[in-house]
């Protein structure tokens, strides 16, 4: 990350240190999507790197901070860059500081993010990757933007 990322560091309620903070909030939302994206569990996870999934509940809901080795070993799992879950947290701060928090996700303001999040969204893109040919999963795609272009114009 680089310095000039003016994310909210604001200090946590209780002003202690070692608490949760709304970077590791969306740390942990990123660990919860791709592992649901995988289709694997809490269960799963945990006993991968060796931990109970209440501690797996506890760094998606931001309450614990994920550590560094920790990262490492989600991304290796995971399959994914640790930056991974760093991704987007800037536009995401930006966003939501400029609507205000009237108008983030606590008043009905659905993001892009929420929308990748959804169990619809997850089980379109399981589901559409399970076609193993990629001429069919192209196919696929231009008839759905097809639909959508047809549907704009109508």
């Amino acid at each position: 990350m680089t310095a000039d990322m003016n994310l909210d560091h604001k200090k946590n309620p209780s002003g202690k240190k070692g608490r949760a903070s709304s970077i590791d909030e969306y740390v942990g939302a990123r660990l919860r999507q791709r592992r649901t994206l995988l289709g694997m569990s809490q269960e799963k996870l945990a006993d991968a790197v060796g931990i109970t999934f209440q501690q797996i509940q506890k760094y998606e809901n931001g309450a614990n901070r994920v550590s560094a080795g920790r990262l490492y070993e989600f991304s290796n799992i995971l399959e994914v860059p640790v930056n991974f879950f760093y991704e987007n947290m800037q536009s995401m701060n930006e966003k939501v500081g400029a609507m205000g928090m009237a108008e983030s996700g606590q008043a009905g303001f659905e993001t892009q993010e929420d929308l990748v999040n959804r169990k619809e969204t997850i089980d379109l893109i399981r589901t559409y990757y399970q076609i193993e040919n990629e001429e069919q999963r192209k196919d696929l795609l231009k008839m759905i933007k097809t639909m959508v272009k047809n549907m704009q114009t109508a």
